[in-house]
């Protein structure tokens, strides 16, 4: 006698199945009113797309001629010479989209035209004004765009007037209209015939894998009422629904306007309960003692910009070396402190390092040896066994106190930089359950270079015990994957850009780097007219001297001095600029304990020097070098006021001042001149792209920012604000949580499905 499951079964296939025939000319019915609806709906879209293109393509045509012939054009007008003006509006004419071109005097003067041009159209009925204008009319019969130009010379103004055919446009609208709604009733009936007899043989054998299914858990001793499970096809099915609601996070997460408040809403949603911590050699406030007790000091790093607003949004724990003067005063009986101090958001505690083991772990394998084998800045790494041991202790350091701070066995951790290469895979064999996101904010270079790290094994194997690992460019990521390759004894997915080693998976991505958006340094700035006049009265700059400025860590990777070189090139070529221009170079010191960096500094200075005796004769210096730290109210300050930024880094990984210059610039104005070996460069194209090792071409780019119009400003530097609004660092720390939360959940799945299957009758 057949179980209650298996008639459920028989009547739910007799309603399934259906003749094909049937289904088919159904459904082919419903996809070809689909294509007949869809063509005479999107077919006038495409004519009027077809159309506004065309009218667009007209008027910047319009713009490129006046552009081209404009300079010969003013000192034809100057010298009165008509007849040439003459000849070159015939040439111009001879365009067959051309009807005519002209030239109206605003003094009402005769006017100045090609032959051809139509008689109706007289200055009087032309449209003018005091900018570039576009103007539709219709012209015995056919439709025209006028464009009108402002010209001026000393003696007179007026404005040159070009007429365009724009009959073209209406035939490539109707075109465009007849082949759309051909293509589009082919394609989507098409597809919709293969889709729906795909459906119906997938229909088919889904229903034979559920028929067995049911078959095979009615033959397993249930008795009527017991629950019916469908084996693996049930956990797949259950598993699939999951994953599709697990993928909304990441999908919602691309259209979501990304701010400190959203951030939080996603982490409650998707990571309820979760504790956070960042591991980070440096900290994000330090405490110094100074002439007047403790002062409070906030370090020159994009990683901490670029980190704080988000710990500020999380919550959780900072975990970092506190290595200010006062540190150890302001911190409570577990070495820890809320923070930010005026309105405590999350919690920072400090690990304390001495001074020989910051000497091996810190100045050594970390800035002597890593920081220059991942930057292509030709500094020859150094590597000495002593460093690896004091980098092995300081890592296992860190990872005790992660354990200890934790208060559940799977937090998520974000492992920052280099200084932590080993911390992944030693947090993994103490908390198997942790979210492990590392984030590489330096360049990882090709396998080559990488070849030379005597210990590269094991930095490999450390960072491959996280969850993710970041980076900031498409590019690092196949670096990466290529170094593991070539060292380690994995299985690399590359399809789901991952790798698995020792039975644990890590996936490795690209996460832009970002700022906050808006900046807090930007909430009680000055407008940008009283910031320019109270940096230059400050500075003992003249008001109408043109400012570039620098802002970075003295660092050799920063190309400081190719800057100052740029700069003198540019004098050379352009000495008009000489008293009329100075470069703002603010640097903080860093590293000064390792003698690359002491150099750099001394050399900054004498370069800084020599160039300003070169023109001593001027009463403006051409570079100020201002060595000291500057708190990012100064620097968004020093931003607002300069007329161009100049990042000119070797090799960087992203460089967040570049996008810290353009958030300052709420007017639209100034010009970003960025290094093309600068990660930024992959998101900013807008800015002037330029290559720090040619200090010619450099100094011609500077001259040429200097130059640039104001309208050419503003549309460059909108199009970089509304990038950097996007995708800002609550979008970047958003991406990383959310993949994370995905991965977490997966996890989940697994573990459900492994007890189901281990619980499943035999």
């Amino acid at each position: 006698m057949a179980t209650p499951s298996r008639h459920w079964a028989r009547h739910s296939f007799r309603n399934l199945r259906g003749e094909p025939a049937t289904i088919l000319a159904k459904y082919g019915a419903i996809a070809a009113l689909i294509a007949l609806v869809a063509s005479l709906v999107l077919a006038p879209i495409v004519t009027a797309l077809v159309e506004d293109w065309s009218r667009r393509d007209v008027e910047l045509r319009s713009t490129l001629v006046f552009n081209t012939i404009q300079e010969p054009l003013v000192r034809m007008l100057a010298n009165h010479e008509t007849d040439r003006i003459q000849a070159l509006f015939e040439s111009v004419a001879t365009d067959a989209r051309v009807m005519g071109v002209a030239f109206c005097r605003d003094d009402g003067a005769p006017e100045i035209s090609s032959k051809l041009m139509p008689a109706s159209l007289t200055c009087e009925k032309i449209s003018r004004s005091d900018t570039e204008s576009f103007s539709f009319v219709k012209v015995n019969g056919r439709n025209t765009l006028i464009a009108s130009f402002p010209v001026s010379t000393r003696e007179m103004s007026g404005h040159f007037i070009i007429v365009h055919d724009l009959s073209f446009a209406n035939q490539r609208g109707a075109e465009a209209r007849k082949y759309t709604s051909f293509l589009l009733a082919g394609v989507v009936l098409l597809s919709g015939l293969f889709a729906m007899a795909l459906v119906l043989i997938l229909i088919r054998k889904w229903l034979q894998t559920f028929r067995k299914a049911v078959k095979d858990a009615s033959m397993s001793g249930r008795k009527s009422g017991d629950t019916v499970g469908f084996g693996m096809l049930d956990r797949e099915l259950r598993q699939v629904l999951r994953q599709l609601k697990v993928g909304r996070g990441s999908v919602d997460g691309e259209h979501v306007d990304w701010g400190k408040d959203t951030l939080r809403r996603i982490i409650d949603a998707e990571l309820p309960g979760a504790e956070v911590f960042v591991v980070a050699n440096r900290e994000p406030y330090i405490h110094n003692r100074g002439d007047h007790g403790v002062e409070l000091q906030t370090p020159a790093s994009g990683l901490v910009s670029a980190l704080e607003p988000v710990m500020r949004a999380c919550g959780g724990t900072w975990i970092a070396h506190g290595s200010g003067t006062a540190d150890r005063e302001v911190v409570d009986s577990g070495d820890r402190i809320r923070v930010p101090p005026d309105a405590p958001e999350y919690t920072l505690k400090r690990i304390w390092i001495s001074e020989a083991e910051q000497d091996g772990y810190y100045y050594g394998l970390a800035n002597e040896g890593l920081w220059p084998l991942c930057h292509l800045a030709f500094t020859r790494p150094t590597f000495r066994d002593a460093d690896w041991r004091q980098y092995q202790t300081i890592n296992e350091r860190f990872a005790d106190a992660v354990v200890a701070e934790a208060k559940s066995p799977n937090p998520i951790v974000l492992v920052q930089d280099y200084h932590f290469a080993l911390l992944p895979r030693m947090l993994r064999e103490r908390m198997p359950g942790a979210t492990i996101i590392t984030f590489w904010h330096i360049p990882w270079p090709n396998s080559e270079t990488f070849g030379i790290f005597p210990w590269k094994e094991d930095i490999i194997n450390g960072l491959l015990g996280s969850t993710i690992m970041g980076f900031h460019t498409q590019f690092h990521c196949n670096n990466f994957l290529e170094t593991v390759d070539r060292f380690i004894e994995s299985r690399i997915d590359r399809e789901q850009e991952s790798v698995t080693l020792k039975g644990h998976e890590t996936f490795v991505r690209p996460y832009p780097i970002s700022i906050e958006w808006p900046p807090a340094a930007l909430k009680h700035q000055k407008d940008v007219a009283t910031c320019r006049k109270d940096v230059r009265e400050r500075l003992g700059i003249s008001q109408d001297c043109k400012i570039a400025v620098g802002i970075e860590r003295f660092d050799y990777t920063k190309g400081v001095l190719d800057r100052m070189r740029a700069v003198e090139s540019m004098l050379d070529a352009h000495p008009e600029w000489i008293n009329r221009f100075t470069l703002v170079q603010a640097a903080a010191p860093t590293r000064s304990k390792l003698p690359t960096y002491r150099d750099l500094q001394e050399e900054a200075l004498r370069v800084a020097e020599e160039i300003n005796q070169k023109y001593a004769s001027a009463t403006q210096p051409p570079i100020k070098l201002i060595i000291r730290h500057h708190e990012p109210a100064e620097v968004f300050e020093l931003f607002r006021a300069a007329d161009a930024c100049v990042v000119s880094s070797l090799h960087d990984g992203m460089n967040l001042v570049a996008k810290e210059f353009i958030a300052a610039r709420d007017d639209e104005m100034g010009v970003l001149l960025l290094s093309s070996f600068a990660g930024a460069s992959r998101e900013l194209s807008e800015a002037l792209i330029i290559n720090p090792y040619d200090a010619l071409s450099m100094g011609e780019t500077l001259h040429h920012a200097l130059t640039m119009s104001e309208s050419e400003q503003h549309e460059r530097m909108r199009l970089m604000r509304d990038q950097v609004r996007s995708r800002n660092v609550y979008r970047w720390a958003g991406q990383m949580l959310l993949d994370a939360s995905s991965i977490r959940k997966k996890q989940r799945i697994y573990e459900i499905a492994a007890i189901s299957q281990a619980e499943a009758p035999r």
